[in-house]
């Protein structure tokens, strides 16, 4: 454990969403306190702390009085700068993972190159140059491949697919802006997106189990668990993962997708340093948590077990349907079966697509489980 300021173990966060929020109510759970740092106010986890600092990344004093109270700092997206987490780190608080993690994830186009110099498989990869051109690409990708922002791209928000020359002109108008740069990455025909959580510190490693991952409009929408594949393709999922946390010299949570082609090859896709929608299953279905192995992991204590505690589980996104409230309509549906778990992410406004909550079913098989997340999440709305 490490040595504490105060003597509670507080746990400083940069964000406060939904992960900050689910990541906080397990730390309360351990005894921790939690401090946050989000640029608005009544943040769904903001809300839960007396310790919420309220300004941008940006913003040296809010950083500061993150720094003065935590023991140490984590956060809850990879897209802050790495210079602003050694910022933190100068003002006295470790940052779990480390500025230099995030400096070989955040740019894609840096982690993939990370990746594949330390023989992870990966989907070929391109820089693309300001004056790049479909045909010059195409020769290297093939006639169909994705334009990706290096940074800030998440939900799909940083990709676009790539058929033709016309495809191509409208992919550079909807990424300019984004980020540092455009990278283009070969079209995959996959069979299935499998993912993965992996929780590690210099001493230990807990793997969750596989799961398949269906996108909705690129953002994940529903989880399977444990992923329908055999015992050896979920051994070879489990094996790069690993090695992709392993090649960044990660420490804390990662999220890692992959894709299993249709002749059974298995590539990394993306990974996150952080809790990822893919574990939020968890909480019900493991013995311990994603977010409960986040706040291990930060404060370098023992890892708990990963593995599942029922059969099968299905977690369903609960993504906006209307403009509007925040809150339910209806909790009847969810709160009514017993093997059903409601989280509700507490945020102040719903537009469509937006991550409202989600919905976790166990159950003895898969098909059952899904089954049930289906009905409930059709009779919800947020």
């Amino acid at each position: 454990m490490r040595k504490t300021k105060s003597g509670t173990p507080t746990l400083g966060v940069l964000g406060g969403g939904q992960l900050a929020k689910m990541t906080a109510q397990e730390a309360y759970r351990l005894g921790f306190r939690v401090a946050v740092v989000e640029k608005k106010p009544d943040s769904p986890a903001g809300i839960l702390t007396k310790l919420d600092f309220v300004g941008s990344f940006e913003d040296d004093d809010a950083l500061k009085k993150l720094a003065k109270i935590s023991d140490v700092v984590t956060l809850e997206n990879e897209f802050i700068a790495a210079d602003r987490l050694r910022y933190v780190e100068a003002h006295g608080a470790p940052v779990v993972p480390s500025p230099a993690v995030i400096e070989r994830i955040q740019d894609k186009l840096v982690q993939k190159r990370t990746l594949r110099n330390a023989g992870v498989p990966v989907a070929e990869f391109i820089d693309v140059p300001d004056d790049a051109d479909y045909r010059s690409i195409a020769e290297k990708l093939g006639g169909k491949f994705l334009l990706k922002s290096r940074t800030m791209g998440y939900d799909g928000y940083g990709n676009a697919f790539v058929g033709n020359e016309r495809e191509f002109r409208k992919g550079l108008e909807k990424l300019a802006g984004r980020g540092a740069g455009l990278m283009a990455e070969a079209f995959v025909d996959f069979a299935m997106e499998p993912a993965v959580m992996i929780a590690r510190t210099p001493k230990e490693t807990a793997v969750y189990p596989i799961v398949e991952t269906v996108q909705k409009n690129h953002i994940c929408h529903i989880v399977k668990a444990p992923a329908d594949i055999s015992a050896a393709k979920r051994k070879r999922v489990a094996e790069i993962a690993l090695a992709a946390v392993e090649a960044v010299k990660g420490y804390g949570i990662f999220g890692v997708e992959t894709f299993l082609t249709k002749s059974g090859e298995a590539l990394v896709n993306e990974m996150a340093p952080r809790p990822h929608n893919s574990g939020h299953y968890s909480i019900e279905a493991c013995r311990t948590s994603q977010f409960e192995n986040h706040a291990r992991a930060a404060f370098g204590l023992p890892l708990g077990s990963a593995e599942l505690v029922a059969p099968a589980a299905v977690m369903i996104n609960l993504l906006g349907k209307r403009e509007g409230a925040g809150t339910p309509d209806d909790y009847a549906a969810a709160l009514a079966d017993p093997k059903a778990a409601l989280h509700v992410y507490g945020k102040d406004a719903s537009r469509i697509g937006r991550k409202m909550g989600h919905v976790t079913v166990l159950g003895e098989t898969v098909n059952g489980a899904l089954r049930k997340a289906r009905a409930i999440e059709k009779q919800i709305r947020l």
